[in-house]
């Protein structure tokens, strides 16, 4: 059940659709090789914001849902499509070739993935709280 001071599912929703296509698009852009990003970023943001709309798209659509189940949720999906990608099966691959397979499937399994995906959801879970404080702090 919802606190009281709890943002109602609406308005749940609209933040976390706005703030999933932001992600989508900035997600995107950390992939393309047009744009000079520092070495940092261009190897691990791109997954850690993967995991974050993850986190996202499970909070538009279960807005009711603790945020911590949220979030347990999303590592634990990022997780298993990581580790799926241990299986190398040749339809599976085969989905994996195609640019929507490669962007939700990946396609190879990294250690620092998961890491990457802890990150992420990490930074859901404070995204969170901070739209959670602003809306719980009196207009001045």
């Amino acid at each position: 059940m919802n606190h009281p001071s709890a943002p109602s599912p609406r308005r749940v929703r609209l933040t976390t659709l706005v703030l999933a296509v932001l992600v989508l698009l900035l997600g995107l852009a950390s992939r393309s090789k047009s744009v000079p990003w520092p070495p940092f970023f261009a190897a691990y943001a791109g997954d850690a914001l993967w995991a974050l709309l993850v986190f996202l798209l499970l909070r538009f659509v279960a807005p009711t849902w603790p945020v911590l189940h949220v979030a347990g949720a999303a590592l634990a999906f990022s997780f298993a499509v990581e580790v799926s990608q241990l299986y190398q099966a040749p339809w599976l691959n085969a989905v994996r070739r195609t640019l929507p397979g490669r962007l939700v499937l990946g396609a190879g399994f990294l250690w620092s993935d998961l890491v990457c995906y802890t990150a992420g959801v990490l930074a859901g879970l404070g995204l969170d709280s901070a739209l959670r404080l602003r809306a719980a702090t009196p207009a001045s």
